[in-house]
């Protein structure tokens, strides 16, 4: 795109703009760049280089002016598409034989920035449509509009969040109802509705009125809570002290009232992150992973002698566990983060123990752990391996439990097509509380499942990149030259997900088996400019000595970090 043309479409965009910030920024842009400031053109290039896409995880990028950022028009635009589509669904629906009816649709937001006001756009638009359009009464959970979209048998829902991205983010996640269940888009609908996207005109040609759409009270909520608190079998111990840091985000209020219906009462906020904050003040980024963001939770923990510590993060479907571990880290007391696979198999085997209706199928992505296949086997229950992300967890027919090794767990299918962190938080305190009743702890109970299954170890090569061109080309390096030894083993498959398979469809990521039954996967992230190498190794655990067993896994996890490390040469 030349330069003339750059700034022709900037003048047109900022014109059509109804945010006056966003207008007012970008015509200042504009203006640098009609002086010949470079730099200028060069952010020009990058605000137009295409409009924002739906990924793993919806639509997500920086706030700011253009249709690569995340904006009123951006919203607006995407609002009108999936209106399109809607409307299209059931006039398609009608002409089936089923009576013509008035679509409806559901919205929900987070505390970010400008989170409120891209959901009161998506009511004044799905209502300019003809839609019915319903909003959450306040900031909540993700989880909490997934299940509204069920609850309220919509046919859409809209939640206006970017999760644990860093502060200047925002985004917006569709989930569709009917057929789909209440799970978020797939294939051939998000590019169906991108195709409406991109068909829409001038944001001021779409019909927005001032009003008309439904501002919904607590009973939706109530009812979540209900549900989630209701995950925890009744009658069980209730004794155990918590720690829960929500990260400035949405979910503080809703976990601890699902805890206090659970029967669950002492649990402690983390005053320095008790309250929604769209700044994110105390982490670097508000993800439970990263290094760092649970201190403050740790810290607490240690003073209070708590049994265990739950955060979450901004938008709380996720949920991740520390505990205190005798092997943990020195510095944090000797407090750990449990893996999200470790979290994943503690569920999975909870919730086969206490009894699944028969045929339930357990599930979980496909760079996740191999121990949840094996806990199902145990069970005589079905395992699946999906695509990474929930919109296809969810969609596995006859699911118990599903979970992803980012922190998140779907641990009642039945009510919430979705990763929740809230619901997990309650069943994650009910197996901590039976375990403390019988003088053991949840590294005991991993330690059980080491001894029946080998130990699973899994890690992480992460590595972050500006320009995201270097994702690709090390994609296509690796597809051109394997590794062929990885951790002193040799590699004996090496398999292209790109091609798809029985079990999986095409998806752009390599996985390595060696011969030591250790495993890599190396894909690049679907909701930030990273790329992952998961790991695993599976050690058999000779004579119950899981402490032997974990030593050798160490050893095998850092050799294959190093190797793959050099491997992606990044």
């Amino acid at each position: 795109m030349s330069t003339a043309e750059l700034l022709s479409r900037a003048r047109d965009w900022a014109d059509d703009d109804p945010d006056p910030v966003t207008a007012a920024e970008l015509t200042g842009v504009v203006e640098r760049a009609e002086g010949g400031d470079g730099e200028a053109v060069a952010d020009l290039a990058d605000r137009f280089a295409g409009l924002l896409q739906f990924g793993t995880a919806g639509l997500r990028g920086a706030l700011g002016a253009g249709p690569n950022r995340m904006n009123r028009v951006v919203v607006v635009k995407a609002a009108a598409g999936l209106a399109a589509y809607l409307t299209a669904r059931l006039d398609a629906d009608a002409r089936a034989g089923g009576q013509r009816r008035t679509g409806r649709v559901v919205i929900g937001y987070d505390a970010r920035y400008n989170s409120d006001v891209f959901a009161r756009d998506t009511a004044a638009v799905m209502t300019g449509a003809g839609l019915d359009a319903f909003v959450l009464p306040q900031p909540l959970p993700t989880p909490v509009l997934a299940f509204a979209v069920r609850h309220l048998g919509c046919d859409a829902g809209v939640m206006v969040t970017a999760s644990h991205n860093p502060a200047q983010d925002n985004g917006y996640k569709v989930y569709l109802g009917g057929s789909d269940g209440g799970s978020q888009i797939v294939p051939p609908a998000d590019a169906e509705i991108a195709a409406a996207i991109e068909a829409v005109g001038r944001v001021a040609d779409v019909p927005r009125p001032d009003d008309g759409w439904d501002t919904l009270g607590d009973d939706v909520l109530d009812a979540y809570l209900d549900t989630a608190a209701a995950v925890a079998a009744p009658g069980g111990p209730r004794d155990l002290s918590l720690v829960l840091t929500p990260l400035h985000g949405v979910g503080g209020d809703s976990v601890v009232e699902a805890l206090r219906r659970a029967g669950f009462t002492d649990t402690y906020v983390v005053p320095e992150q008790a309250h929604p904050d769209p700044d994110f003040p105390t982490v670097a980024f508000p993800n439970p992973e990263e290094p760092g963001a649970i201190d403050l939770a740790l810290g607490c923990a240690r003073d209070r002698d708590a049994d265990l510590v739950i955060a979450n993060d901004p938008d709380a479907d996720r949920c991740a566990v520390a505990v205190r571990d005798p092997l943990g880290p020195a510095e944090t007391g000797g407090w750990r983060m449990l893996h999200g696979d470790e979290v994943g198999a503690l569920l999975g085997e909870h919730l086969a123990t206490r009894g699944l209706p028969a045929g339930s199928v357990l599930a979980n992505s496909v760079v996740s752990c191999r121990l949840l296949s094996r806990v199902a086997a145990d069970h005589g229950l079905r395992h699946a391996e999906t695509l990474t992300g929930f919109k296809w967890i969810s969609r596995v027919p006859d699911l118990g439990f599903g979970y992803e090794e980012a922190l998140g767990y779907c641990v009642d299918p039945a009510t919430v097509r979705d990763k929740d962190g809230v619901s997990t938080a309650v069943l994650v305190a009910e197996i901590a509380a039976r375990a403390k009743a019988g003088g053991r702890t949840l590294c005991d109970l991993l330690d059980d499942l080491a001894r029946r299954h080998g130990l699973h170890a899994t890690g992480q090569l992460s590595v972050r990149v500006q320009d995201l061109s270097l994702i690709a080309e090390t994609m296509t390096r690796l597809r051109a030259t394997p590794p062929t030894r990885l951790a002193g083993s040799a590699v004996t498959v090496a398999d292209d997900l790109a091609t798809g398979s029985a079990e999986l469809p095409p998806t752009d990521g390599l996985r390595y088996y060696t011969e030591a039954d250790d495993r890599v996967i190396v894909r690049p992230s679907g909701t930030e400019p990273k790329l992952k190498a998961y790991l695993e190794v599976v050690v058999p655990v000779a004579g119950g000595d899981v402490d032997a067993a974990r030593v050798v896994a160490a050893g095998r996890l850092a050799a294959l970090r190093t190797d793959m490390a050099a491997a992606l040469g990044l």
